[in-house]
């Protein structure tokens, strides 16, 4: 579930697309998870999560931006229950190119 939340999320964003809009669009977290989610479902490459850091859509933060060209991101994601044992965070970096999004983490995610 934590991998259909990434890729749903990469096929959505394109170049000039708004935050907000993404927030709209982007994969809904199922209830039973939502109590655990990661604190964004995108953020910046840096020290911490850095700028943009867009959150889900009952948590506020950043709508005001737009993907531009040249920006670096991760799409996040952490699928875990409420009161659970287990739990699955995914990270993966792009960097916006001339073509949209291209991975920059090569680690396979099926080997996890």
């Amino acid at each position: 579930m934590a991998r259909n939340q990434i890729d749903h999320n990469f096929r959505l964003i394109k170049p000039g697309m708004s935050f907000k809009e993404f927030i709209k669009k982007s994969w809904v977290l199922p209830d039973e998870y939502y109590g655990n989610r990661y604190s964004c479902m995108v953020h910046g490459i840096g020290l911490c999560d850095e700028w943009p850091q867009i959150r889900y859509p009952t948590d506020g933060g950043e709508e005001g931006g737009t993907f531009e060209k040249n920006m670096t991101i991760t799409l996040e994601s952490y699928i875990g229950k409420v009161g659970g044992k287990e739990g699955v965070k995914l990270e993966q970096q792009y960097l916006f190119g001339e073509n949209g999004l291209e991975l920059m983490s090569h680690h396979p995610l099926e080997d996890i």
